[in-house]
């Protein structure tokens, strides 16, 4: 059994990203993993100063939900991010609470392994790779970190556009399973 930790980066409400998240923690629940679900949505992340300061606290000195989703990131064994692709790029609040999470550096980490989920409106081959080379880079700081696998769900332009997709409602499913 492994302690998953699925985070949804979406704002919006009824988003994609999140539908295939929440069929993803089906997946891993049925597999028999320990699974939590934490949403950004209604979360007050505030920017990195870049001050350092939690590489000597073991944790950054802006208070606000940030630093209980970084405890909760510490203690997984996997991290599941699920994130819309804006402009070619994860969101903002994923890049955000990345750049929160630096406390990791100093405090350690569980987790070895790391999952994307990612849908966009444009439908063309490899829009998914800027943002796994965003992902790839914060993986590149630590050590026996990898990224085990991806979703990219094209062509989802409306809230909701998910649930008439089968085919990637199964692979969200089966990525679950197979964490």
């Amino acid at each position: 059994m492994k302690k998953v930790l699925i985070i949804s980066t979406s704002l919006r409400q009824n988003a994609n990203s999140e539908i295939l998240a929440k069929e993803t923690e089906k997946g891993a629940r049925d597999a028999g993993h320990q699974v939590e679900f934490v949403t950004l949505k209604d979360k007050e992340i505030k920017f990195c100063k870049g001050c350092l300061a939690c590489q000597k606290l073991g944790k950054c000195v802006i208070n606000d939900d940030a630093n209980e989703i970084t405890l909760k990131m510490k203690e997984a064994d996997v991290i599941v991010w699920a994130t819309p692709i804006y402009y070619y790029e994860m969101s903002g609040q994923m890049k955000t609470l990345i750049d929160r999470a630096n406390s990791l550096f100093a405090t350690g980490k569980n987790f070895s392994e790391v999952y994307v989920i990612t849908t966009s409106a444009d439908s063309s081959d490899g829009v998914v790779q800027t943002v796994l080379n965003g992902v790839n880079g914060w993986i590149a700081c630590f050590s026996g970190l990898k990224l085990k696998g991806y979703l990219e769900g094209g062509g989802l332009e409306n809230s909701n556009d998910v649930k008439n997709r089968a085919d990637l409602l199964e692979q969200a499913y089966n990525m679950g399973r197979n964490i």
